[in-house]
């Protein structure tokens, strides 16, 4: 992902597992974000956070020391839940092994999709999907996209924004 481009950016969790039910986790996404946007390093414009991925809407404004901010959030996301799973679910530890050189355990599937935002429609579309992602009929996790708690689309429906790291897409679609 380039700087200074707005991207439509799905994060999955390795083998598709439900990892993401616990709130807990959901919540260290969210504080990433949090630290991110207050360090200036990143803009969202809407987010769903779904139990084995998650999709986001954001721009990378700076880098983070040398790395571009999505690689520190996947860093700093995989680090604390494989510390929480060695901690508290040792059990569950095993399906996120892997053999690779740099590291023994990934939360995060290789290779995020991005899809770049150029065009307001675009955008609009996909913040609908990402929006909807929690009514389907696979899912069913709520009855109306602004009643599902781990989504930005109470902030579009209600102007308010809980997470505290929001803009609204029309401050840089106009």
């Amino acid at each position: 992902m380039l700087l200074n481009e707005v991207y439509f950016w799905t994060d999955t969790v390795k083998d598709w597992k439900h990892l993401l039910k616990q709130d807990k986790y959901k919540q260290t996404i969210i504080d990433s974000w949090k630290l991110l946007k207050e360090r200036n390093l990143i803009n969202i414009y809407g987010f769903v956070i779904m139990p084995n991925h998650l999709h986001v809407i954001w721009e990378m404004l700076s880098k983070n020391g040398k790395e571009i901010p999505h690689a520190s959030f996947n860093k700093f996301t995989g680090a604390y839940i494989i510390n929480d799973l060695k901690e508290n679910h040792k059990a569950v530890l095993p399906y996120f092994k892997v053999e690779e050189k740099e590291r023994g355990y990934r939360v995060w599937q290789r290779d995020p999709l991005a899809i770049l935002m150029d065009f307001k429609n675009k955008l609009e579309q996909k913040l609908n999907y990402l929006h909807h992602n929690p009514l389907h009929e696979r899912w069913n996790l709520s009855e109306k996209p602004e009643l599902y708690p781990w989504s930005s689309a109470r902030f579009y429906e209600t102007g308010v924004d809980d997470f505290g790291f929001l803009t609204h897409y029309l401050e840089r679609f106009g």
